[in-house]
């Protein structure tokens, strides 16, 4: 329950919804339990018709059914309206905590990312709120329902006699006292239960995401099987707790019939000695039937409120994890684009792998630099550190004469215009893909402009739609090449300060290649740029070419004092040229 704590912030902001449901469902409460009084001169005015063996006046009979229909009337309205505000509260509480954690979500580096699957972040935002609401809503008006009834029901059964009162609630504390035993358990098992939905949402999601690759493998068995498999774990691990959960409504039902087999025998007793009315036998068995459902559904309720206990856990979980990069400030200035590494070294924090090693070069505005080398020789996370996707383990990076973390992250990144590695492209058109790349109004020339700029202009024309072509998920309709060349435009349009091309032009070919450098060399006038790419014919015009190995700079200079180093930067032209 101290997990549900944190939510107490919203019912303090929907107080109002709050308080009007415990209103309404203590007035519904009363108007409905009133009826057992009418009930009970219905059954005594029987009773004596019987008993002087009189013609029942029929208009007696008809205003106790009239009286009880408005009470049923009045009772259901206010049931109504009660679950218009503590329902609605809920669905509003359901918004608001989706928003925050998807707020959240988007301010967590890309550690977390690296440590967390993308299918576990789904059922957080999705099957976790969902399980809270059910708390905020369902769980509270049936808890509020129980406590109203039970109080209003226990007046009026004290007014009649007190005895009685007590033995028709005394199978409840043995009801209560199974609910807390067996609560303990539901809490354990609704954990397995998330857990588990966890790790068949990751598998789905990742069969969805990697389908191409499964057919052309013709692995769709395999992965069938594996979905089969974890369907079946959860499917157990959901059924054990249904089979707990399932205890509760046998052993209540019982409660209930003992306390109707008190109220007959020992009420019969009371009556045979003149100390309460024949009616009000009747008026206490629908008293404990009013009681009924409120009890019957602890069960349901206190499954509710362990499941909702057991996702909000998980969803602090996310919810405290503190960004490790953090933006100090948030003035605006001008920016230029001087880069200066400082003997910078990183490790990644995910595996402990050191990826660079007291790495240091200058880079002014206007000036480019070209970095190659083997693979897995952190060329890529240099442009990690450069848009600060994380900080160095140790030395500095210099922007613009100031400690890259002391810059305003966000302008950091708006001058930044980078191509990654792995492209990636929204589920949308073509050219809202380009238009991404920056945060100010383009218009159709500007985006044709820039896939020019990125030789992409011709293939985008012969498309039906042109620039409105939807490209799928994750780009799933185009070609690598194509997919390579977008994201360039995408990265150009904004205008950049900073321009960065890790190895973005692998799926072209030479031709193509030549003519988007050229283009490039245009819109690299002026600007930092930073081309990653183990091609030689897209470094060889670089100011300042870096070969890397193993983390650290092997070789430095022009494309001319590189090959005239005849060192590895020389191996790799000779072998590119063969």
């Amino acid at each position: 329950m101290s997990a549900l704590k944190s939510l107490n912030i919203y019912f303090i902001k929907y107080k109002w919804y709050f308080l009007g449901g415990i209103i309404f469902v203590t007035l519904s409460t009363i108007f409905s339990t009133y009826q057992g009084v009418i009930v009970r001169h219905g059954t005594n005015q029987v009773l004596k018709i019987i008993e002087n063996k009189t013609l029942a006046d029929s208009s007696v009979f008809v205003k106790f059914g009239m009286t009880l229909i408005a009470f049923a009337l009045i009772s259901g309205i206010f049931m109504f309206l009660m679950r218009q505000t503590i329902i609605v509260m809920s669905r509003h509480i359901e918004y608001d905590q989706k928003n925050e954690i998807y707020n959240h979500y988007q301010q967590l580096d890309t550690s977390f990312y690296k440590n967390n699957t993308t299918g576990d972040l789904m059922n957080r935002i999705s099957e976790d709120v969902s399980k809270v609401r059910m708390y905020t809503g369902p769980a509270i008006m049936y808890i509020v329902n129980t406590f109203a009834t039970t109080i209003t029901v226990l007046v009026f059964m004290l007014n009649v006699n007190t005895q009685l009162s007590l033995l028709v609630f005394l199978p409840l504390p043995i009801l209560s006292l199974i609910i807390y035993k067996v609560s303990d358990k539901i809490n354990k098992q609704s954990t397995k239960v998330q857990q588990e939905l966890s790790n068949l949402t990751t598998q789905v999601q990742e069969t969805f995401s990697a389908i191409r690759v499964i057919k052309a493998y013709a692995r769709e068995e395999y992965y069938i099987n594996e979905i089969n498999t974890k369907g079946n774990i959860y499917k157990k691990t959901v059924l054990k707790l249904t089979t707990i959960e399932g205890f509760f409504a046998p052993v209540m039902m019982l409660m209930v019939g003992l306390s109707v087999l008190i109220t007959v025998w020992y009420g019969g007793k009371l009556v045979i000695q003149n100390k309460i009315e024949a009616g009000n036998i009747t008026e206490f068995i629908l008293y404990v039937y009013k009681l009924t459902w409120p009890f019957a559904s602890l069960g349901w309720v206190t499954s509710l409120v362990q499941r909702a206990s057991t996702s909000q856990k998980r969803i602090n979980e996310f919810l405290l994890t503190n960004p490790k990069i953090k933006n100090p400030t948030t003035n605006q200035y001008e920016f230029n684009g001087d880069i200066e590494f400082k003997n910078v070294s990183f490790t990644y924090p995910e595996n402990n792998i050191t990826a660079l090693q007291n790495i240091s070069f200058n880079l002014k505005k206007g000036q480019t630099l070209g970095i190659t080398g083997a693979i897995a020789s952190g060329k890529s996370t240099i442009i990690n550190l450069i848009t600060r996707q994380y900080d160095t383990t140790s030395g500095e990076i210099i922007i613009d004469s100031k400690n890259i973390k002391e810059h305003n992250t966000n302008i950091l990144r708006k001058n930044t215009g980078c191509v990654p590695q792995e492209v990636f492209l929204f589920s949308d058109t073509i050219g809202n893909n380009i238009a991404f790349g920056t945060q100010h109004k383009v218009d159709e020339k500007q985006i044709e402009q820039a896939t020019k700029m990125a030789a992409v202009y011709d293939n985008i024309y012969q498309f039906p739609e042109k620039f409105n072509t939807m490209v799928g998920e994750r780009g799933v309709t185009l070609s690598g090449g194509q997919k390579q060349r977008i994201s360039i435009a995408r990265a150009i349009i904004g205008n950049p300060k900073i321009l960065i091309f890790d190895d973005c032009l692998s799926a072209v070919d030479a031709e193509t290649e030549e003519l988007i450098l050229n283009n490039l060399k245009t819109v690299m006038q002026n600007k930092t740029s930073i081309v990653i790419s183990h091609r030689i014919s897209g470094l060889k015009h670089a100011d300042l070419i870096l070969y890397l190995k193993d983390g650290k700079i092997s070789e430095s200079g022009t494309h001319q004092s590189l090959m005239e180093l005849k060192g590895n930067y020389f191996e790799l032209n000779k072998l590119q040229s063969n």
